[in-house]
Order: C-alpha cells, then structure tokens, then sequence
C-alpha cells in the first residue's frame, strides 16, 4: 500500500474509533445527550418495528439497545482493521504455517482487529512493530469499556422505564376511577393532592426522557398502557384542575400542567420534530406510540 494511501486509510480508521468513543461518551455518560451513531440506529429501529403488532412494537427498544451496541462494536472493529491494513503483513508476524503471499491483507488486519477487541487474545497473526504493539492493548481496553458501558447502560434504562409504567398505570388507574369529573366539582382535599402527586410523577417522566433518551423508544404492546394515552389524561385533568372551585387544586392544576408543557417541549424538539401548544405535541407524540414512525 502506498505511502499517502496508507496515510488516509489510518486516518479513516483513527476517525472512525474516536467516533465510536465519542459516541459512547454522548450515549451513556453525558446528561442529556445521544450521540449520532446511537441515535440513528434507535430511530431506524423505531421506525421499523412501527410496521409490525403489537408483540412486534413491543421489541422496539430493546431492539434499539442491541442496534446500538452492534453499531459501536462494527464500527470500532472497522476503525481499528483500517489501522492496522496499511502495516500488513510486514508489521505482524504470523504463524509459520501460513502462506503470507497467498493472504488477504484485509481480512488478516480484520480479523486481528476483532480477536483484540474481543480481548480473545491473538491467535496467528500477532503485532511486531513496536507502534503496533502499543496501540493493540488500546483496543483491547476500548473493547471491555464497550461491554462495560453496555452493561451500565441496560441497568440505567431499566429504572427510569419502571418510574414510566408506574405513572402509567396510576393514571390508567385514576382514569377508570373518574378521577376527571371529581376533580372539576368535589369540594375537598384529595383532587389537589392527587394532581400535586401526578405533577411530580409527569416531572420525573420528563426528567427521565431527557437524561434517558434511548427510553423512548420502549414502546408499550397495548395503547393504553403507553405513556402518550395516559399523558392525553393528565393533561385533560390538568384542564378540568384548572375550571375547579377551589384554590389549592386550581394551583395543583397549574402545576401538573407546567410538568405537561416541559416534557411535551422536549419531545417535540428532540423526538418528534413538531411545533404547536402542549396538547397538540402530545397528540402528535400518541400517533407516534401508537402506530406509525413520524
């Protein structure tokens, strides 16, 4: 391989694995983020799984989760092969029982690539150039901190999609209690409380889809029991806290409501790429959930 040529290959390469840290960073460690390469995997995923039933729709994120991480893994063990491809086979030593002439150069710089970031160990094909030495542990490294930021992944969604079903089922709850109509008219104590209450559980959904972007994506196989029917139903009762006679739930109301306006914001921006007050985000965002990519 020519000198410039090799050059450019390293260059992809190198650019390509800084992509995957720095997208892995973006994923997992940054508040707030997603990185590309995640994000594009988990929409395409969503998008896909939006065409089948409910059992299919249900598979939507862990699927995404898998998508993800294979993502990262074939990119790494790419950019990592186009390092080594300009240094074969003179910078490795291989077995004595292999043909060097007769040997793809790319599948032997492939393949070292992939038993190193396995940290399998190396099996006919060793580096012996003292740069190539060097930076093989690196990959080795790269590979345990995939599997380990995989791992720290799965167990950070798993908290923030049971706080999602709770607040489901409570409003799912609350609803075939009637909860809407008590709040518009009973003169007591409880409405103002509940909706305090459901303003609090809303605001953690919220929080959770920001820190936890990649939650979105589990999708729920009955309608009713996804967060965009029951976020329909809290904002109807933040309308009907709103008309009430009495001060504290009218307050409650206005509360639950804010929640609805922040979460509703950042799901337009973020997920839906739509404009437009509160209630219609959240419409947009149960077609959404529903049954069709947007």
């Amino acid at each position: 391989m020519a000198g410039p040529v090799s050059v450019a290959v390293s260059v992809v390469g190198v650019l390509l694995v800084l992509g995957v840290v720095w997208d892995v960073f973006h994923t997992i460690f940054h508040p707030s983020g997603q990185g590309r390469i995640s994000g594009a995997a988990m929409a395409g995923v969503w998008r896909l799984t939006a065409r089948g039933g409910p059992r299919f729709r249900e598979l939507a994120g862990p699927s995404a989760l898998v998508a993800v991480i294979a993502a990262w893994v074939s990119l790494a063990v790419v950019g990592w092969a186009l390092v080594y491809w300009p240094h074969m086979p003179a910078g490795f030593v291989h077995s004595s029982g292999l043909d060097v002439s007769g040997r793809s150069t790319a599948a032997d710089a492939l393949y070292v690539s992939v038993v190193t970031l396995a940290t399998l160990g190396y099996g006919d094909v060793v580096p012996a150039a003292t740069g190539l030495r060097l930076v093989a542990p690196l990959e080795a490294l790269m590979g345990f901190a995939i599997l380990t930021a995989a791992v720290t992944w799965v167990l950070q969604v798993q908290p923030a999609l049971v706080r999602r079903r709770t607040a489901v089922m409570t409003l799912s709850g609350l609803r075939r209690a009637g909860l809407e109509r008590e709040v518009r008219t009973l003169d007591a104590d409880l409405p103002a409380v509940v909706l305090a209450d459901l303003a609090a559980a809303v605001t953690q959904v919220g929080v959770d889809l920001t820190q936890y972007s990649e939650t979105y994506y589990f999708r729920e196989g009955e309608e009713r029991r996804d967060i965009g029917e029951a976020l329909i139903f809290a904002a109807d009762l933040a309308e009907a806290g709103s008309v009430s006679p009495r001060p504290d739930v009218r307050l409650a109301g206005r509360a639950l409501q804010t929640a609805l306006d922040d979460l509703a914001a950042h799901a337009a921006s973020t997920f839906l790429g739509v404009t437009g007050d509160t209630r219609s985000v959240l419409e947009a965002l149960r077609r959404d959930r529903a049954k069709r990519p947007r």
